[in-house]
């Protein structure tokens, strides 16, 4: 395996959402060759040498076993992948990602495509400030100051201003952010397939919701207008007794609780199975629990079609669940999406999974965790 070597690079952003395309450049960088290590604050200021919006500034630190070039060629990919246009003529333009090398190591090189130190981050005080946050005395390799020392002396007087929001060097931190992540969809959506792959990808606590076990479930979808109310009032006792226990149980190894149901969901099946008069007593125990539990930071809701749906219900073979009807399943739906509408102060995501495998597909998972990772940038302070 090459050794490794600490590079220092900018970043910076003034098209689009500025801070998430900088925050997801930045997880770029995490490959099986590189390993992000550190990352400043963010800084806005003006546009330089053209006329354009504000620009959001970083730098970061990467340990890479990458050649010089190599790296050229995976920063240039990245422009790339985030819709950077380069004028024709040379000319400064807005771009939604701009990387630079600032420091590759102590190496000084001179190419045709490549010059290390970066020739102009002496000038520039929103390439030399971010990078006082993370390498403060790394002395310049040719010029044998620090950045401390290049800071003071930079004759740019343009305003620069620290941004509000903080950035992470990788995913996991990111995620690590969140104390509760609820997974919802209907009956065969995926929702506890894929809480399982998240819990184990970001180290979260796994909450479960136990319903096998529920004695009422195989009567109801036998005589539904019998057992409705015993199953959803067993349901209604079961979930909250396991969610309050589970929610309020500090795991000193885990960083977030992801769960595969947010206990509303009792509202919503109740509503689509209990009678008129059944429904309202059922509603009044509800709200008094409800007000009792621990909210998601974001809830996620996995939609799938219900000619999907009834695919999954048969493929994975429960007989009690094969009865289940294409109606049941679409008020369900109806319910879900009637419930998220009457609750826009909730965080909420919406995936429509329509053809994705995440679970057969890395791309499809990858989908996913991209949707939940920008909803979360979008949240946190």
């Amino acid at each position: 395996m090459s050794e490794e070597t600490t590079i220092y690079l900018s970043i910076g952003s003034n098209l689009g959402n500025r801070f998430l395309n900088i925050q997801k450049a930045i997880f770029q960088f995490n490959t099986s060759s590189s390993t992000v290590d550190q990352v400043s604050l963010v800084y806005e200021n003006p546009a330089v040498g053209f006329a354009g919006e504000d620009f959001l500034n970083a730098c970061f630190s990467i340990r890479t076993s990458l050649s010089a070039e190599e790296l050229l060629e995976l920063i240039t990919k990245i422009e790339h992948r985030f819709g950077r246009e380069r004028s024709s003529d040379g000319k400064q333009i807005s771009r939604t990602i701009d990387l630079d090398i600032l420091y590759y190591g102590k190496a000084i090189i001179a190419t045709d495509s490549l010059v290390i130190p970066h020739p102009r981050m002496t000038e520039r005080n929103f390439v030399l400030k971010p990078l006082a946050d993370i390498a403060p005395q790394f002395y310049h390799p040719s010029l044998k100051k620090d950045t401390r020392n290049l800071l003071q002396e930079c004759k740019d007087i343009s305003p620069l201003t620290k941004y509000s929001h903080k950035l992470y060097p990788f995913r996991k931190a990111l995620f690590n952010q969140l104390q509760f992540l609820a997974i919802e969809g209907n009956i065969g959506a995926g929702k506890t397939t894929l809480t399982k792959m998240i819990a184990d990808d970001f180290n979260g606590k796994l909450v479960l919701e136990r319903f096998a076990d529920n004695a009422f479930l195989p009567k109801f979808y036998e005589d539904q207008q019998r057992y409705a109310f015993p199953l959803e009032m067993s349901f209604l006792a079961d979930r909250y007794q396991q969610f309050t226990d589970d929610t309020s149980q500090f795991d000193l190894f885990k960083k977030f609780m992801v769960s595969d149901y947010d206990i509303f969901k009792s509202l919503i099946f109740a509503k689509v199975t209990l009678q008129k008069e059944e429904f309202e007593l059922y509603k009044k125990v509800f709200n008094f629990m409800y007000k009792e539990v621990k909210k998601p930071d974001i809830y996620v809701y996995l939609y799938q079609s219900t000619e999907r749906l009834l695919s999954n219900i048969k493929r994975r073979g429960r007989d009690y669940e094969q009865g289940i009807t294409a109606d049941y399943l679409d008020k369900i739906n109806r319910g879900y999406l009637d419930f998220i509408k009457g609750h826009p102060q909730q965080t909420t995501l919406l995936i429509d999974l329509g053809n994705l495998d995440f679970v057969a597909n890395k791309t499809d998972y990858e989908y996913i965790l991209e949707s939940i990772e920008t909803k979360l940038i979008e949240i946190l302070p």
